[in-house]
């Protein structure tokens, strides 16, 4: 019996390659300072890679617009993850922000997969609801805020104030721009300044030494290793075997947090600025991908807040490993090693290459087919 599979050649005419060429380069830097570093990371590098590629497919060929109605469940099931660490959450470092995972002896760390979750669900509920001519007024904010403000007080109750704080930043940040009455952002703007000496008095003990650490004259010890192996790279930087701030084992977590600082010493201030000029490419191409979809606010919320996400990761992990911003453990997206930072990003990509190339519904039933036996 012959089985034929229909597709419209078409979608692949809106698929969007550019954001392909965009990460492959930042990947291949991972996995050179990554085998540097550590050939058994390298290892663990590859598989993440693989995977993440596989998990980009899965949600590319997902049909999210057909199955919009799945999205509300897919957020509450991320929000009862994260309701769940609380209750039965297990504690690394200080903090309870993982779930044990039965029988086979892993943890998963809910708010990094509620991150998905929660684009989708802004642009769900944005899609279903567009901005009246002068943006939203109150009722309608106050209702998206609450999909914004119930995940931020679980993340930041295990304590997780920067993954909390991230979340905030995409919320509001995918609301400005799609539009707000400013009425209300001028409220918020009052509210904040007036409440700053509260917000700062409830933080954690090592939230507040974290920002001690930032303002104080002389930076941590972290932070000063970060610093002289950046200054020692120099304008182009030295061979692996002379990058000894790395090699030394004298920067912390070279692999991931700090790996801004072992790119510089490895390339210099020219490869430091050629880097971040190609992730401000990749925000700026995610950024015009939402600007010109228009009136399709799936791809317009999902563009916005991954380019939200992809920058404050970016900024801020730059900033720490100079002494600019405190240390808040926050990875260098694509190119840290780990897997969960790296999985959750293909995912969004998956999902907003799915957004574009099935924007107009083909269906797969025009006469623009390639049929395969």
């Amino acid at each position: 019996m012959k089985h034929t599979l229909m597709f419209d050649r078409r979608i692949l005419t809106h698929f969007d390659f550019f954001l392909i060429l965009f990460i492959l380069p930042l990947i291949l830097i991972s996995l050179t300072l990554v085998k540097e570093i550590s050939p058994a990371l390298f290892r663990k590098e590859l598989f993440y890679i693989g995977l993440g590629f596989v998990v980009f497919f899965i949600f590319f060929l997902i049909p999210w617009r057909s199955l919009r109605w799945l999205i509300p469940f897919f957020y509450w099931s991320t929000i009862l993850l994260l309701i769940s660490v609380d209750l039965f959450g297990v504690t690394k470092l200080g903090a309870q922000r993982w779930l044990q995972l039965p029988f086979i002896g892993m943890t998963i760390q809910p708010s990094e997969l509620f991150k998905p979750a929660f684009i989708l669900m802004l642009g769900h509920l944005i899609q279903e609801n567009p901005p009246p001519p002068g943006g939203y007024r109150l009722k309608q904010f106050l209702k998206f805020s609450f999909y914004i403000l119930l995940p931020f007080l679980l993340i930041a109750k295990e304590p997780d104030l920067g993954t909390a704080l991230v979340l905030l930043i995409i919320g509001y940040g995918v609301l400005f721009l799609v539009g707000v009455h400013w009425k209300i952002w001028a409220g918020i703007a009052i509210t904040l300044a007036v409440a700053a000496p509260f917000l700062y008095s409830n933080l954690h003990d090592y939230q507040k030494k974290r920002i001690h650490d930032f303002l104080a004259e002389k930076p941590s010890y972290h932070v000063q290793q970060s610093i002289i192996a950046i200054g020692s790279g120099g304008m182009t930087g030295k061979p692996k075997e002379e990058a000894t701030q790395t090699q030394l084992k004298f920067l912390p977590i070279a692999s991931s947090d700090f790996i801004f600082a072992y790119f510089v010493e490895r390339f210099g201030f020219v490869g430091a600025a050629g880097l971040i000029f190609l992730y401000a490419l990749l925000i700026l191409h995610i950024f015009s991908l939402g600007i010109h979809a228009h009136a399709d606010y799936f791809i317009r919320v999902t563009a916005y807040g991954i380019a939200f996400l992809l920058f404050v990761y970016t900024s801020v992990n730059i900033l720490m490993t100079i002494g600019l911003a405190p240390v808040v453990g926050v990875p260098l997206p694509l190119l840290s090693h780990g897997g969960s930072s790296f999985i959750n990003f293909m995912v969004l990509f998956g999902i907003l290459e799915n957004f574009i190339a099935f924007r107009f519904n083909f269906l797969y039933n025009s006469g623009s087919k390639v049929t395969f036996l």
